[in-house]
């Protein structure tokens, strides 16, 4: 599964630049510079959730809670922040909290064998639910200089949190391709009993997966809320589906044992470019929502084309 990566995403490629081009002359305003960085800002909390579970799902795990767990960052971090402690402190300990519902997703799906999308959708269902008792539903501000920084800060003009996105995903492309731990995810996913009588430690490298996968979305949440600033209890519930669909778009496939972070990253620029596009044109959130789901439609028709005439 690693030794042709680039067909599918190549396949991506073309797609997104093809959607550059319609874009571009439909609208005068859409390949201006600033609106690249902006698509780019835009989607990259979504960017880092969907980075840290495309080795899950790879590895055959899945998680539902990643955006509820957003979410609740932000809550906790308000919270800690208004009851007197220092925002990156407050930050610190939220992350610590996703971390512990990483963990938790993993034991439950790890060791007592529960299925990952059962015990995920009712962790997803808990945190959304203790966000909302948190706050009583409402938003919490979060006007800290430092912290608002990262989420709407630049570095040399190019904003914060593509910057974090990027290297995100160079981090995890170099950690799948250049490491021990990186054969594990794939055989894990791709044969767990046979990898486990070969020695690889399927269960601690799901624990991982799921630890890391929470932890992106406590990343997520941090960024959200230092770009809103403000906390929501449901600030990122709505970008689950999107999430998912832009791990699948992207190669990476439910089945386990084949994806790559490089089609993840396209897909979601896909998705962003998308939204940020038909916004430009005036068209409506539902046509939107239709057209989100052509692409997808389409994008996993062309690489099941690929995959079965050229045998990849």
């Amino acid at each position: 599964m690693l030794a042709k990566p680039w067909a599918g995403v190549a396949v991506l490629l073309v797609l997104y630049l093809l959607i550059i081009a319609v874009f571009s002359l439909l609208s005068p305003f859409f390949l201006d510079w600033r609106n690249m960085l902006t698509i780019g800002a835009t989607v990259a909390y979504m960017g880092l959730m969907a980075a840290l579970g495309t080795p899950l799902i790879i590895a055959g795990g899945l998680d539902l809670s990643v955006a509820a767990i957003a979410g609740l960052t932000g809550v906790v971090i308000a919270l800690l922040y208004s009851a007197g402690l220092n925002i990156w402190v407050a930050a610190f300990c939220a992350l610590l909290v996703a971390a512990a519902i990483g963990g938790f997703n993993g034991l439950l799906t790890t060791r007592l064998r529960m299925n990952p999308f059962i015990v995920t959708l009712g962790v997803m269902s808990i945190v959304s639910g203790s966000a909302l008792v948190l706050t009583g539903g409402l938003t919490k501000p979060l006007m800290v200089g430092s912290f608002n920084w990262v989420g709407s800060g630049r570095f040399l003009t190019i904003p914060v949190p593509l910057i974090l996105m990027l290297i995100t995903f160079l981090v995890l492309w170099l950690v799948l391709t250049r490491s021990k731990f990186g054969r594990f995810v794939y055989a894990t996913g791709g044969n767990p009993e046979a990898s486990r009588l070969i020695g690889v430690p399927v269960v601690k490298t799901l624990m991982i997966l799921y630890v890391l996968s929470a932890l992106s979305g406590g990343c997520a949440g941090i960024i959200l809320a230092a770009q809103l600033g403000a906390a929501g209890p449901a600030a990122a519930a709505q970008n689950l589906l999107t999430v998912i669909a832009a791990i699948i778009l992207g190669g990476t496939s439910l089945m386990g044992g084949r994806g790559s972070v490089w089609g993840t990253l396209l897909a979601v620029l896909i998705l962003g470019t998308l939204n940020n596009g038909l916004t430009l044109l005036g068209i409506s959130s539902f046509w939107q929502d239709i057209t989100r789901g052509v692409v997808l439609l389409l994008a996993v028709g062309l690489d099941q084309f690929r995959t079965h005439a050229l045998g990849d």
